[in-house]
């Protein structure tokens, strides 16, 4: 952070997609009732797509969520809002049936939500970044994959899935950096990273949560080519944006994000168009990582890419699948199988 090419990058100003890249379409956004999520949400309506899936922990925020969206847009009907929590794998499951069932079809998926957290809970058992940001998000793509082959299949277009990320995957801060951190976990490593006291909290917690959906994401994208699904996967980083991403970050972290907001940060609007330059991108982009409305793969450091960062990719796959097989037996070869 803080580098001129950094600099520079935060400040320019993003293209956004035209309206014919989601006209007649229907998507799901999670984390949909704030930031980056609502102003996707937002701009997809606008665009005239034909529904938009607002999935939200809390229903009362997504409801006033989208009365302000109907105001802003003039369109009614097209969003609509849908409980999701990433943290409960029964609501994920709820979530994932309802769409197979009540969606006609879906034209792309946008894992907007995450969370950084300064203080150890669990969710399911599950350290809760690791919980909602890694296993709930995996194990919504996973459950609605086999929806999305559907309907490339039937309409000939190509679903998106979009992973929204972080370049903090690559985070090397004064408390603990993200390199070299995998690589000291002797066991699987969901459960190596599940010990109190053992790990940092805060942006250090939250950076290794991204660094494994960037690991995971990689390695689902080549395990499911386009050629074969019709399905493009991606991932992104939106910049440094003005969102509530920190609200539960502790006191000398919240004045650092908010110091740097002020300074260069993105405002909401200009952040969520990363989400929907991604979710509208194409086959060009199957696996690849998304910065600034383009391709950035130079910008991934080499120990993640490399010999080594490749066997860390399958490991961290292999583990993460294992806990969604219990999760839902089945649901990954499923996911997988032509």
């Amino acid at each position: 952070m803080f580098s001129p090419s950094w600099i520079r990058s935060q400040l320019i100003t993003l293209p956004v997609p035209p309206a014919s890249s989601f006209a007649g379409r229907t998507y799901i956004v999670t984390g949909a009732n704030n930031g980056l999520g609502y102003e996707c949400s937002k701009h997809l309506v606008y665009a005239s797509a034909a529904r938009v899936v607002m999935a939200v922990r809390s229903e009362a925020r997504g409801h006033k969520a989208l009365l302000k969206i109907e105001a802003e847009t003039g369109k009614k009907g097209v969003a609509e809002v849908w409980p999701l929590d990433l943290g409960d794998f029964a609501s994920v499951k709820r979530f994932a049936e309802r769409a197979k069932t009540e969606l006609e079809a879906i034209d792309g998926i946008v894992e907007n939500a995450s969370i950084a957290l300064s203080e150890w809970t669990l969710s399911e058992g599950v350290e809760t970044t690791m919980a909602v940001n890694v296993l709930g998000t995996f194990l919504l793509a996973v459950l609605l994959l086999p929806k999305l082959r559907e309907n490339a299949i039937k309409s000939g277009v190509a679903p998106r899935l979009t992973i929204v990320g972080s370049n903090i995957a690559w985070y090397q801060g004064p408390v603990m950096g993200t390199k070299g951190q995998l690589e000291r976990i002797n066991e699987d490593i969901i459960e190596g990273l599940n010990v109190e006291g053992k790990w940092p909290m805060d942006n250090p917690r939250y950076a290794i949560s991204k660094l494994l959906q960037t690991y995971a994401t990689r390695q689902l994208a080549s395990l499911l080519p386009v050629s074969e699904t019709n399905i493009i996967i991606n991932w992104l980083s939106p910049g440094l944006c003005k969102t509530g991403l920190a609200r539960h970050a502790k006191f000398s972290s919240r004045m650092q994000i908010g110091l740097a907001n002020c300074l260069v940060g993105r405002t909401a609007e200009m952040g969520s168009r990363t989400l929907l330059h991604a979710v509208s991108a194409g086959v060009e982009t199957h696996g690849k990582y998304l910065n600034d409305c383009d391709i950035k793969e130079d910008e991934i450091p080499d120990w993640t890419s490399n010999a080594e960062g490749h066997k860390m990719q399958e490991r961290v796959w292999a583990d993460i699948v294992r806990r969604l097989e219990e999760v839902q037996p089945g649901c990954v070869k499923r996911a997988l199988e032509p």
